[in-house]
């Protein structure tokens, strides 16, 4: 009687060994081969603050503190969708992509926030970028000048029109050059995308 039970009890120990190895084995192992690079997309784009549109140059004496060229800062904050075809967790190491309003680049930003995607399933990710119109002038006159008069307009109109209609939801912001890199079992994937919101 122990003999059968002792017997019995190491073929269930031996069965549930397999079985568990049978299913590690199942599992996939990234690969060069078998790594899909994930999907970005944007699901959203939010105006998080937004100060209305003004600008003053240095030559104007401050209520309070020192004098100084400062514009209306704007904050938006974009969400993308990140999903994962793949049969293990991929890791997402960096997002970085540049804004366009209109026509014209105005900022590059990023997130190094370092997150698990399951596989098949989908995460979600939010960048914040930080806009003011001092900084926008200055690449505004640096990049698009020629590009604005092209347009028949100039850096200031451009910058009223975008900081009164971009609360609103009335321009068109482009996120270009997207690339967001990937790790899974040390084997690098980037994923590149681009979006226009609205």
């Amino acid at each position: 009687m122990r003999k059968k039970r002792l017997l019995l009890t190491i073929l269930s120990v031996f069965l549930i060994v397999a079985f568990f190895t049978g299913c590690a084995c199942m599992q996939s192992k990234p690969t060069e081969k078998n790594f899909k690079a994930p999907v970005v997309t944007l699901d959203n784009m939010e105006v998080v603050h937004s100060f209305g549109y003004w600008y003053f140059s240095k030559k104007v004496k401050p209520t309070k503190g020192s004098p100084d060229n400062v514009g209306a800062p704007l904050d938006l904050a974009f969400t993308f969708n990140v999903e994962n075809p793949n049969k293990f967790p991929v890791m997402l190491e960096n997002l970085k992509f540049s804004v366009a309003f209109e026509d014209f680049d105005l900022n590059t930003v990023s997130t190094d926030a370092a997150q698990f995607i399951p596989p098949g399933k989908t995460n979600q990710v939010r960048v914040h970028a930080h806009f003011d119109v001092r900084q926008s002038l200055l690449s505004l006159l640096v990049t698009g000048g020629f590009k604005l008069k092209e347009k028949g307009t100039n850096a200031w109109a451009a910058l009223e029109k975008w900081w009164t209609g971009i609360p609103k939801y009335e321009i068109p912001i482009h996120v270009k050059g997207g690339a967001a890199v990937f790790q899974a079992g040390g084997v690098v994937k980037v994923a590149q995308f681009n979006a226009t919101f609205p």
